[in-house]
């Protein structure tokens, strides 16, 4: 889809998020660029000309609209972006959530279980343009362009190889030296560089939650598993017999999940501990049972980050459950990104600077 099918577009109304701070070592980041692609939230970074990140994000959804004059005034007046694809009036990204709540509407993603979605037509064309969006052109041509990928699943079978190659080829022609990079191994280069990159870096993200383990850069266990903010979201619809839209808006509207005041806060409180209880249970498993893994010779931090990983209270939560296992190498602390939905992103970024 063309640019020129956008409609003026007044960015705060579309909900973009820019944020800027100063780089722990701005020296380090030249030319390049990092991309999150997520199934909730598409993130882009680059470095700002007085030498800080800059961070956009966008959610990772649409809806389509009938095309007619009283929906075409409605857009306009509230100054909400649309593009005009197959007949319709497409909104795209924040403002397609909020006009879901409103509307008593279910989004559509273009993405499912951290990858394209393979049943939705307009996926491709959809993600392309918040894509367009938030990254921008290159600053030149060939520039490196980082983007996660989720890596293999330990419960489902996902599809890497064709995801990575789609991305890969949809970034190339945009004019970018497109590589890929595992989501939780991004967490790491942007979290852990007083760590000397090593530790564990965990990615809780919309459509799954992956992990990587890391002694000085190199990955040494990389998994993901088949459930993330979505499984919480689908998991409290049901029990609460509400849409999937309104199960979303309850759990970020949430207050602390350490003491719920409500049944809708104590279902996303049962979900998030199953959910944490789940991942830590793999990784020790997979510990116990790796034959490659390095020696650490000293206790290793973990790292968490991602939007599903925002929720008030999380840390604790996750360290509530950390304690019930008996994780079978010493850890010395369990802390959360300082901006949790950026990490993925500025990791990439990092990586795009250093390059090979």
């Amino acid at each position: 889809m063309d640019q020129e099918d956008y409609q003026d577009i007044d960015q705060e109304a579309a909900g973009q998020v820019t944020q800027e701070e100063q780089s722990t070592d701005s020296s380090e980041l030249l030319l390049g660029k990092g991309l999150d692609i997520g199934t909730a939230n598409i993130a882009a970074a680059h470095q700002t000309d007085d030498g800080g990140i800059s961070v956009t994000v966008e959610r990772n959804a649409f809806l389509d609209i009938k095309s007619d004059v009283y929906s075409k005034n409605m857009l306009t007046k509230l100054k909400v972006p649309y593009v005009v694809h197959n007949g319709n009036l497409v909104v795209i990204g924040q403002s397609a959530f909020e006009l879901a709540n409103i509307f008593s509407r279910e989004t559509r993603r273009p993405m499912k279980d951290g990858l394209i979605s393979p049943s939705d037509v307009d996926a491709l064309p959809m993600i392309k343009l918040i894509i367009e969006k938030v990254l921008g052109q290159p600053a030149q041509e060939g520039e490196n362009c980082y983007f996660s990928v989720p890596a293999e699943s330990l419960d489902s079978d996902n599809n890497i190889v064709y995801h990575q190659g789609l991305f890969e080829g949809m970034l190339r022609k945009m004019g970018y030296n497109a590589k890929a990079i595992n989501e939780a191994h991004a967490v790491v280069f942007s979290e852990l560089a007083e760590s000397d990159f090593t530790g564990i870096g965990l990615s809780f993200g919309g459509g799954m939650v992956n992990a990587c383990v890391c002694y000085k850069t190199i990955p040494a266990l990389s998994f993901s598993v088949a459930r993330g903010g979505d499984w919480i979201d689908t998991n409290v619809a049901k029990v609460l017999g509400v849409k999937g839209s309104k199960a979303t808006h309850i759990k970020e509207s949430s207050g602390d999940i350490r003491d719920p005041k409500s049944r809708e806060e104590e279902a996303v409180a049962i979900y998030y501990r199953n959910l944490i209880h789940y991942v830590m249970e793999n990784l020790s498993n997979r510990f116990s049972a790796g034959q490659d893994m390095p020696t650490f010779p000293e206790p290793i931090d973990i790292v968490c980050s991602g939007g599903t990983s925002m929720v008030k209270g999380f840390t604790e939560v996750f360290k509530d459950e950390f304690a019930k296992l008996d994780f079978p190498i010493p850890i010395r602390d369990i802390f959360h990104a300082s901006e949790p939905l950026n990490s993925v992103a500025k990791g990439c970024l990092v990586a795009a600077a250093i390059g090979d």
